[in-house]
């Protein structure tokens, strides 16, 4: 039985990331039947491909850059870049920090997340090395367009989130094993402005990246994102109510033996925390979780991550 988890962030949650596989190889009796770690998912901030979740926090070097690759492909995990910005232009394909993000990932083990025709297009010419993914982002809700998806040459096509549960219409998508399910999908279900938002993130991140090049009385103020059907910040206890939420005992009992194999934590943005609890619930064993949490904790505190303040 293979469960293949992707985690979210290559930057961000690197630190954690790191301490969690390493956990998962020394200890694999704290962790579920089956769990593996199917990649590392996200991008290098500044990427103005970048897309699904805001990423403005600093800009990595080329020496951060090889070393998680390195780090990743030498346990066995795939890199994937989420090139999921929807308002690329010819002249954005040939930014030069993107660019080289594929070519030190162009080794065949890694691959991209990816909406855009124009920049799928590029990056199967440019490099043909790197595995191509279908974007949960193009927000395909309908099962003929998921198996018109999957009869491409995608590497896995990541459903929409209000696919989840609905077993009905899932066991008529005809390559089950090439389907990647979102399984904490913090959004509420149905959301009407998600693609909105997905569509506002492209726009920030062109902002943003373009700002690098101004004066800062130049730079452009982004816009503060507001849609009243939002909820606030939610976390894996408060998404359960949601019928888009999949339990680990869903996955298990349900998923595994129709035939889909990879499910993918939301997480890329959320405090640490947040993805703390989400990493336990869907990959510990019950009995364990309390002491993984602790030793993640605990790590994040003696690496800095984490400061514990004197009362």
């Amino acid at each position: 039985m293979e469960v293949r988890f992707h985690l979210p962030g290559l930057r961000r949650n690197f630190p954690l990331n790191v301490n969690f596989i390493g956990l998962f190889k020394e200890h694999p009796e704290y962790f579920r039947e089956g769990v593996q770690i199917g990649s590392c998912y996200g991008e290098f901030p500044m990427s103005l491909w970048n897309g699904g979740r805001n990423s403005n926090i600093d800009m990595c070097d080329g020496k951060f850059i090889n070393m998680v690759i390195e780090r990743m492909n030498r346990w066995g995990i795939p890199v994937r870049y989420t090139y999921t910005n929807m308002l690329l232009d010819e002249q954005d394909l040939l930014d030069p920090y993107c660019n080289y993000c594929l070519k030190m990932a162009h080794n065949g083990m890694n691959g991209v997340i990816l909406v855009s025709p124009l920049l799928e297009e590029y990056v199967r010419k440019n490099y043909p090395k790197m595995k191509i993914i279908s974007s949960t982002c193009k927000e395909i809700r309908g099962i003929d367009g998921v198996n018109e998806e999957l009869a491409k040459d995608y590497e896995l096509v990541v459903l929409d989130y209000n696919l989840n549960n609905r077993f009905e219409e899932l066991e008529q998508i005809k390559d089950k094993g090439r389907c990647e399910i979102l399984v904490n999908a913090l959004c509420v279900p149905n959301c009407p402005a998600r693609g909105t938002h997905y569509r506002k993130i492209s726009e920030d991140q062109k902002i943003v990246v373009n700002n690098l090049k101004l004066p800062k009385d130049k730079q452009v103020p982004l816009k503060e994102w507001s849609y009243k059907g939002c909820h606030g910040v939610q976390n894996i206890y408060t998404i359960q109510d949601f019928c888009t939420y999949v339990s680990p005992e869903a996955i298990w009992e349900k998923y595994v033996p129709m035939g889909f194999h990879n499910f993918k934590i939301e997480g890329r943005s959320d405090n640490l925390f947040i993805v703390i609890e989400a990493y336990c619930h869907y990959m510990v064993k019950p009995e364990f979780q309390g002491k993984v949490r602790f030793m993640l904790l605990d790590a994040m505190e003696k690496l800095g991550i984490i400061q514990i303040n004197t009362p």
